[in-house]
C-alpha cells in the first residue's frame, strides 16, 4: 500500500527508530524498509512535492509496532502460565499444603484485554489506509481503484466493510477484565472475566483478518496501476502469487468470492512464506538490533 499511493521510504529509515528505541517499532520500520528499498516504484516520486505521508503510512512502525510490543507481553505471560502450577489447594510437602490464589486468571486476562485492543488498531489503521487508496490524489491511481465510475462504484463497498469491522472492534475493546461480580456466597468476590477476554480477543481478530484481506486487494489494485515499474522481489513475488487467484478489477462485479481467496491467502501464512523464501534466495538480512527479540513474529 505504501507503493501504490506513493508514499515514503525515510518514515522506516533506522536513524529514526533508534532515537526512539522501542523493539516493536524498530522490527516494523527494518523489516518494511528492506522490502521496499531498491524498489523502482519509491524511485519514481524520490524528488516529489510531498512534504509527508499521512499518518496511517507514515506512522506504520509505531502503530503496528505498539501491537507487536503487546503481543510479545501476552506471549511471555502465556509462556509464563502454561509452566505455572495453578491448583489451589496447593500441596507443597508432607508439611506444608497452601489455600491460596494460584488459580485466579488476572495474570491472562489483563494482557488479553491488552492484546484485543492492540489487534483492534491494526484494523483501524488499516482501514485508514485502505480509505486514502480509493480517494484519488495519488498520482497514476484512478479514484476507487478503477479507471471508469459512475456507473462502476469500484472499490467504495469494500471500504465500508472495513470501516463497519474497525467500528465493530473498537465495540469489543471494553476491558473484560474491568468487571467483576461475586459469587459462592461472596468468597469468590473477584474474578477476572478472562474467558470473556479471550472470546473478545478471538472475534477481533477474525474481524482484522478480514480488513487486511480488503487492503491486500486494494494494495494489489493500486499497485497494479504504477506497471512497468517494479517494486523489489519480495514484492513482486507475492504481487505476482496474488494474480493467481484475484485479477486485476476492472468494472463492478459480485465479490463474495475474491473476498474470501483474499482472506484465505491473508490466514493461511502463504504470502509471509513467499517473502521468506524470496528473502533466503536474495540473501537479505534485515538490518535491525531488535531482530533476535522478534525471532518467533
Amino acid at each position: 500500500m505504501i507503493e501504490g499511493l506513493n508514499g515514503s521510504i525515510k518514515p522506516f529509515f533506522k536513524e529514526l527508530h533508534q532515537l526512539r528505541n522501542y523493539k516493536g517499532n524498530s522490527y516494523v520500520a527494518s523489516t518494511i524498509y528492506n522490502l521496499l528499498e531498491g524498489s523502482a516504484i519509491m524511485e519514481s516520486h524520490r524528488n516529489c512535492l510531498r512534504v509527508q505521508d499521512p499518518y496511517s503510512l507514515r506512522c506504520i512502525p509505531q502503530v503496528h509496532g505498539a501491537s507487536r510490543n503487546a503481543w510479545l507481553h501476552l506471549k511471555e505471560t502465556i509462556e509464563t502460565e502454561i509452566n505455572a502450577v495453578t491448583d489451589n489447594p496447593i500441596i507443597i510437602n508432607d508439611e506444608l499444603t497452601i489455600s491460596g490464589g494460584s488459580f485466579h486468571g488476572q495474570p491472562i486476562a489483563l494482557p488479553m484485554d491488552y492484546a484485543t485492543l492492540a489487534a483492534s488498531e491494526v484494523g483501524n489503521i488499516s482501514d485508514r489506509r485502505v480509505y486514502l487508496s480509493l480517494e484519488g490524489e495519488t498520482d497514476r491511481v484512478p479514484k476507487l481503484l478503477v479507471r471508469v465510475t459512475g456507473l462502476n462504484s469500484g472499490f467504495m463497498i469494500l471500504q465500508y466493510t472495513t470501516a463497519a469491522l474497525a467500528s465493530e472492534n473498537k465495540s469489543l475493546c471494553f476491558p473484560a477484565s474491568a468487571d467483576s461480580i461475586p459469587t459462592s456466597l461472596g468468597q469468590e468476590d473477584h474474578v477476572s472475566m478472562g474467558s470473556i477476554s479471550g472470546r473478545k480477543l478471538l472475534q477481533v481478530l477474525d474481524n482484522v483478518d478480514k480488513i487486511l484481506s480488503i487492503e491486500l486487494l486494494c494494495a494489489t489494485q493500486a499497485k497494479d496501476f504504477h506497471y512497468p515499474l517494479q517494486s523489489t522481489p519480495i514484492i513482486e513475488s507475492i504481487h505476482q502469487h496474488i494474480r493467481k487467484f484475484i485479477p486485476h478489477i476492472e468494472e463492478d462485479q459480485p465479490m463474495q468470492e475474491i473476498l474470501q481467496k483474499a482472506l484465505d491467502l491473508v490466514k493461511s501464512g502463504e504470502l509471509l512464506q513467499i517473502a521468506q523464501t524470496v528473502a533466503s534466495e536474495k540473501a537479505l538480512k534485515y538490518k535491525t538490533t531488535h531482530l533476535d527479540d522478534f525471532e518467533n513474529y
